[in-house]
């Protein structure tokens, strides 16, 4: 049987701001947003070609806004992503090499923590 992680919460302050920042300045896709009743708001977006999304919205969870766990993504080239997430205006740090990897790290405008990564060993990164 595969377990399959496919949906993260990341706790908001402003959905519409966070929704923004996520769509126009990370890229990522905006496969939902419904208000299936008063107080829940649901917003899915995914990073292109991932099979896990995040949720944002209202009346989803109790954490404080600001509060993710770190989360990471992985790309096959850091740059190409470092240079996307600087041309829209993502607060992002320079390219940092390690031997396990190379990455650069970003926060959403609550503090939610993200870390983008390349594995050079790995095919396609």
């Amino acid at each position: 049987m595969d377990w399959k992680l496919e949906l993260v919460f990341v706790p908001v302050s402003d959905v519409d701001r966070a929704k923004d920042f996520y769509v126009n300045k990370v890229g990522f896709n905006a496969d939902y947003d419904e208000r299936p009743m008063d107080g829940l708001r649901f917003v899915q977006l995914t990073p292109p070609g991932s099979g896990c999304s995040i949720a944002i919205g209202e009346g989803l969870n109790d954490a404080p806004p600001g509060t993710a766990p770190s989360l990471q993504l992985v790309v096959s080239d850091i740059n190409a992503a470092h240079d996307q997430l600087k041309t829209n205006g993502v607060d992002v740090s320079d390219v940092d090499i390690q031997d396990w990897g190379h990455f650069v790290y970003f926060a959403d405008p609550d503090g939610n923590k993200w870390a983008v990564q390349y594995l050079p060993n790995r095919p396609n990164g």
